[in-house]
């Protein structure tokens, strides 16, 4: 019998997976690693790129952003036709083309091609990530055992993200900028080799045709948006603000209005109206939106406050990214036998718990009291996305496992953006009217300073003695006090995600494939 027979015999009969699936597992953790770490080594590798290749300011957004903006794009697309033609086939394709557009980025000659060669790798990008998603759905067909991998998928994510700073500071230590794309090369070499022999395909064994024009509305849906949210961030609000957000508003309203009239849509609209799918999907983004959050303003505090070096900011993120490891893989069997209602919000609890913490304390905030409010941090956001991706995924049938993914990975990268963009922007914003300078600091000196921390700072080591001290103190105590209120915001989201949760996730603690199935048929049992 092949490994792929004995895998389909499995999830047929709803049976606990062996050491193969689980090898399986391990080989579809590569791509998730990567894309994690790729997605915090590059801010690192920036001032390098910019002294050789003397980017415009606008083209160093553009390298950053060209990436998520088409990923975004393509998410649902790409899951819908992983649906279709295969899941592992559609895997196998983006680790080709991520690896061979990383190779051509790391040797760019010019901004542009490093641009180019970015939406490229968004493209490729698109096709990883609900593969593994999905592909997790085919293989592991027991809840408990689909909830661990679950939580070893979230674990590995997280893994990289605090692995990024470490592993670009040693890059870039050693080698050249390229180097942190070429990383690709051998992290998907073994995926390539391993995957045909040990990862089942998958697939819809009643595809649908594949819709142009509902490809075209998806991606005009997601990219105005994301990009509105991301130009919000950066250079703060104007009217085309609000344009661009209208914009894939009415795509969007068209995307879904084809969605309803189609016989086969490229995605059901209906999963939306189950109260499990729709309320996970909310926990979720708001779970992702209050981490990027807290990351966005933690890493600043300790790179330019306390004075660690990007690695060693790195290394201080390692027990908040263990803890979330760990609860993650924990709330597994406490997950199957308490009802998710419970479950989430009170994983959620130790989230709430850590913001206050920092609320309470981020004026006079040290390495140590951070780290532990990571930690807190950690604890909630593991257990709850754990719990949460795994709703996701069941309450979508099985052939629809990619599409599912995708609206999944969408939510993720939309609360990444607005992470930066509503926590951050709130950030920004005390901490420009919280900055007061001495009056001797005038001119664009005064300007630069209060238009960001590393701004304020820079200008303090150009000013030396003590009125750069002067211009550092009033620097960190500005910024710390708008940590106060951005921490309590941010415990705010959290908040809401629990609320969320207890509402409308489901009641029921799950031991069995055979339950789950016969409550999350699309159109029965709305919560």
């Amino acid at each position: 019998m092949t490994l792929t027979e004995d895998l389909r015999i499995a999830d047929a009969q709803g049976r606990r997976v062996g050491w193969r699936g689980w090898a399986a597992l391990i080989v579809l953790m590569l791509p998730v690693l990567l894309v994690s770490v790729d997605n915090t080594v590059l801010s690192f590798a920036l001032p390098d790129i910019a002294r050789d290749l003397g980017p415009t300011s606008a083209q160093q957004l553009w390298i950053i952003d060209a990436y998520p903006l088409v990923l975004a794009g393509l998410l649902v697309t790409m899951g819908t036709l992983g649906d279709r033609f295969g899941r592992r086939r559609m895997l196998l394709i983006g680790a080709i083309g991520f690896a061979a557009i990383s190779a051509l980025a790391a040797f760019a000659p010019s901004a542009g091609w490093l641009i180019a060669a970015r939406a490229g790798m968004g493209v490729f990008g698109a096709m990883l990530m609900p593969s593994t998603l999905s592909l997790l759905r085919s293989i592991f067909t027991d809840r408990e055992q689909r909830r661990f991998a679950i939580a070893v998928w979230a674990a590995m994510f997280s893994a990289g993200a605090a692995a990024g700073p470490i592993v670009g500071g040693i890059l870039l230590e050693h080698f050249a900028w390229g180097s942190v794309f070429l990383l690709a090369v051998p992290v998907l070499l073994p995926l390539l080799v391993l995957a045909p022999l040990l990862v089942p395909e998958s697939r819809d064994p009643r595809p649908g045709r594949i819709d142009p024009i509902s490809i075209v509305f998806s991606m005009a849906t997601m990219v105005p948006i994301v990009f509105a949210i991301k130009e919000a961030a950066v250079h703060g609000f104007d009217l085309t603000i609000p344009a661009l957000v209208l914009v894939g508003l009415v795509f969007g309203a068209l995307f879904v209005r084809r969605q309803l009239r189609m016989e086969v849509p490229m995605l059901d609209m209906r999963l939306f109206a189950r109260g499990t799918f729709t309320g996970a999907l909310l926990v979720n983004l708001l779970s992702v939106v209050a981490l990027v959050g807290f990351l966005f303003f933690v890493a600043q505090h300790l790179q330019l406050i306390v004075g660690l070096s990007p690695m060693q900011a790195g290394f201080a993120l390692v027990p908040g990214m263990v803890a979330m490891i760990v609860s993650g893989l924990v709330v597994v069997p406490i997950a199957s036998r308490a009802n998710d209602r419970v479950v989430v919000p009170a994983a959620l609890a130790f989230s709430v718990a850590g913001y206050v913490l920092v609320a309470l304390s981020a004026t006079d905030a040290d390495l140590g009291l951070l780290v532990a409010a990571f930690v807190l941090l950690g604890l909630g956001i593991g257990a709850a996305e754990t719990v949460s991706n795994d709703l996701i995924l069941s309450s979508a049938p099985p052939e629809k496992a990619g599409a599912a993914s995708a609206v999944s990975e969408t939510a993720y990268e939309l609360g990444a953006v607005l992470g930066t963009a509503v926590l951050g922007g709130i950030l920004t914003s005390l901490f420009r009217t919280g900055m007061t300078l001495p009056p001797e600091v005038t001119g664009s000196a005064a300007d630069a300073a209060r238009e960001t921390l590393a701004g304020a700072m820079a200008v303090a080591e150009q000013l030396g003695g003590a009125l750069g001290d002067q211009v550092r103190l009033a620097a960190a105590h500005a910024f710390d006090s708008g940590v106060v209120v951005t921490s309590l915001v941010g415990a705010g989201l959290v908040v809401a995600a629990a609320v969320i949760a207890a509402a409308t996730l489901s009641t029921r603690p799950h031991t069995s494939e055979e339950s789950d199935v016969a409550r999350h048929q699309i159109g029965t049992d709305p919560r």
